[in-house]
């Protein structure tokens, strides 16, 4: 373990090395890919959303993936069930719409707080 930079205390865990990274993350949390379109330049969109996950969720999910794409493309999964989709729903979600979806799948009983209300 090394120690985190600046105010933070927490120890940062050694990483894998790239090929190693299959080890990251436990197959059974739940992983969310994030699938945006280049050409319209959807990606801080994406990353917006994702650091949303992050943020709420934390440790109860694996990972979220940024996968670019083309041709307007704008879909959210969790594992193999798609959340969002832009065409589908009409438009790109909002964090709280993706927060429920996502809650709903992976702890149903947990209170979003102000995102439930």
């Amino acid at each position: 373990m090394t120690q985190h930079p600046d105010s933070c205390e927490h120890p940062v865990p050694d990483m894998p090395s790239p090929r190693d990274a299959s080890s990251i993350r436990d197959d059974a949390t739940p992983r969310i890919a994030i699938r945006f379109c280049t050409q319209c330049n959807w990606m801080l969109r994406s990353a917006w959303l994702a650091q949303e996950l992050l943020s709420t969720f934390g440790t109860e999910i694996g990972e979220v993936a940024l996968q670019p794409g083309t041709g307007g493309v704008f879909t959210i999964r969790l594992d193999d069930a798609l959340l969002w989709e832009r065409k589908r729903d009409g438009g790109f979600p909002s964090p709280k719409e993706i927060k429920r979806r996502v809650r709903d799948r992976i702890a149903p009983e947990r209170d979003l707080g102000h995102n439930d209300r």
